[in-house]
């Protein structure tokens, strides 16, 4: 299959264009600077340019990126450019799936469309919840709707947090834990729906790939965690004791609405649609993904 790639500079852009070429496909990548490279094709999102004939003979598109969320603090003008680094590129390349006629678009989505579940678990028919994170993940997936509206088959990919050995959460958490400074954040009991980097990109592959799949999927392990159990098991992983806690004022009074939301909050989240297409997890607890992401 021909793949196009948006995204594909990223932590699970980079590692997702290696595994398509290793399963055979020719990947295109888009890029916002000049094109350097025979893979290589040219697009700005913001002024919906997309270099002519970058989605020739097209199979299937592939949108991912967008700003972090959790690397800044959440002032409004950075709000506004999580919204727009996700809804504007999403609508150009939606538009353009519609137009030249891309049997199949995979768009990025996030867990976060659940807001705060509690103990509920959900699949990819439970409601979306409040908050700005669903807000967000509501608009994204929107702006996918001129793919859909077109007749393309478009899976909205609703990924948890992604446990990679280069980078992602784990590049962020390991040395505190490492240096013995591992916590549980607040009560512990908010849900961690956490994927292996390796059952993401595969995931991926896999609604590239398998055409059953259609709408919201969720990308996630198939036994969610709370952050207590987490704490442990990455505690485990690294050979180091957490006993500690973090406060729940204590992340509030200093993050704010990004702390609640972040760290606070949570989606016991399952993948049920990967699970009923027959998808096979490489890594299926979280001490199994968290051991192979720290060499352990």
């Amino acid at each position: 299959m021909r793949v196009v790639v948006a995204g594909s500079s990223g932590l699970i852009g980079t590692a997702l264009v290696a595994h398509l070429r290793g399963a055979g496909h020719e990947v295109l990548r888009l890029v916002r600077r000049t094109p350097a490279a025979p893979d290589e094709r040219g697009w700005d999102p913001p002024s919906g340019r997309l270099d002519e004939g970058a989605l020739d003979g097209a199979d299937a598109v592939v949108n991912l990126g967008g700003v972090g969320i959790a690397d800044r603090p959440w002032s409004g003008a950075r709000k506004q450019a999580v919204r727009d680094s996700r809804n504007v590129p999403t609508d150009v390349l939606a538009t353009a799936v519609a137009r030249h006629g891309v049997p199949t678009m995979i768009s990025g989505s996030a867990v976060g469309y659940y807001g705060d579940t509690g103990d509920r678990e959900t699949d990819e028919s439970g409601p979306s919840g409040s908050g700005f994170l669903a807000d967000v993940c509501r608009d994204w997936e929107a702006a996918a709707a001129p793919a859909a509206d077109a007749g393309a088959r478009v899976v909205l990919i609703r990924t948890g947090l992604v446990l990679s050995p280069s980078g992602g959460l784990l590049a962020k958490v390991r040395p505190l834990f490492k240096g013995f400074l591992g916590a549980r954040l607040g009560s512990g009991r908010q849900y961690m729906p956490w994927i292996s980097l390796d059952d993401e990109i595969s995931a991926i592959r896999f609604a590239v790939e398998n055409d059953a799949l259609r709408g919201p999927v969720n990308l996630t392990g198939p036994v969610p965690v709370t952050n207590a159990e987490f704490t442990t098991e990455l505690g485990h992983a690294v050979g180091r004791p957490t006993p500690m806690a973090v406060p729940a004022f204590v992340i509030t009074a200093g993050l704010g609405e990004l702390g609640r939301e972040t760290l606070l909050m949570g989606q016991r989240a399952v993948p049920k649609a990967l699970h009923d297409a027959g998808f096979q997890f490489r890594h299926h607890t979280i001490g199994d993904a968290l051991s192979a992401a720290v060499g352990t």
